[in-house]
Order: C-alpha cells, then sequence, then structure tokens
C-alpha cells in the first residue's frame, strides 16, 4: 500500500469503527475483535473512495466540534421541515405550489458541497437534483414542496437555512 493511502485508511477505519459501536453498542471482546475486522476490510477497499485530501481534517477539535455542533443545526432544521410539511399534508395539501427552484451556494469543496446537498436532500420538503457550476459560482437545482420565493438569493435563504453556515464552519 502506498505511504499516501495510509492515513485514508487509517481514517476511514476509525469512521467505520465508531459507527460499528454505535450501532452495536456492545463492549463484549468478540464484538470489538469483528467491528475492528470489519471496519478493517471497509477501510481497505473502500478509503480510496471517501478520503481525497486531508484525511485527518476533522481531527482537528474546532472542525470535530463545529460538526457537533452542525448535527443539532441539522436537527433544528429537520424538525421545522417535519412541521412544516405535516401542517401542509394534515391541512388538505392546499398551500403546496411544487417547483425547481436554482439557488447559488457560497461552498468550495466537494465534500462541502456535497454535505449541504445531502442535508437539504434529507429535509423534507426539498431534494437537490443537481449540482452546476456556471460562470464560476455553483448553483443547486432543488426541487421545493412550495416554491415561495422566486428570487434565487432569497429562496436559497429559505431552503438552506443555517445548513450553509454551520458546514461552512466544518470545512473551510
Amino acid at each position: 500500500m502506498p505511504k499516501t493511502k495510509v492515513p485514508a485508511v487509517i481514517s476511514t477505519f476509525c469512521l467505520c469503527f465508531l459507527f460499528w459501536v454505535l450501532l452495536t453498542w456492545s463492549f463484549t471482546p468478540q464484538e470489538m475483535i469483528a467491528g475492528a475486522v470489519v471496519s478493517l476490510a471497509a477501510a481497505l477497499f473502500t478509503s480510496g473512495f471517501f478520503i481525497h485530501e486531508n484525511a485527518f481534517r476533522l481531527a482537528n477539535p474546532v472542525r470535530f466540534g463545529a460538526l457537533i455542533a452542525y448535527v443539532f443545526i441539522f436537527l433544528g432544521e429537520l424538525v421545522k421541515a417535519n412541521l412544516d410539511v405535516a401542517r401542509r399534508c394534515f391541512g388538505g395539501c392546499r398551500e403546496v405550489n411544487p417547483g425547481i427552484v436554482k439557488v447559488p451556494v457560497e461552498l468550495e469543496g466537494d465534500y462541502a458541497q456535497a454535505m449541504l446537498a445531502n442535508s437539504i436532500t434529507l429535509t423534507p420538503g426539498t431534494i437537490t437534483l443537481d449540482i452546476a457550476e456556471q460562470d464560476g459560482k455553483t448553483w443547486y437545482y432543488i426541487h421545493w414542496i412550495d416554491v415561495a420565493e422566486t428570487d434565487r438569493e432569497k429562496a436559497g435563504k429559505i431552503i438552506k437555512g443555517r445548513l450553509e453556515k454551520g458546514i461552512r464552519r466544518i470545512w473551510q
């Protein structure tokens, strides 16, 4: 294995093993060994797909703290979106004006942009359809359950909420 791949494998192993422990919540020697073996196998086969630069970027305490803070930001946006969609459904679906909007994104880097796109898609009422680069600017095409605003900047602020700012703290 080339020397440059070792940090990526270690980083991916740590993440996989952490998820194993969180999902099984069993600390018996057999479970821990099984988790380590499965995590190592997953890291060896997939690290090249996940880690392209700076394998230990999130090991920085400031960035890791920003990631933990982002979990709470995302959960808050998730609750708001769920309540909004539930209100629309139980209200007879009269307040629905679906459409596709093109919103600007100020994040740089694949990880940050993918995290924002996935966060938008995971919140009910929105789906990120495409990420486009045009004239040196990044745009997301988002299907929105209720196009309440047609101005791209204002629609972006409504859809992205606090997500973009939270992600910027992690990745930039």
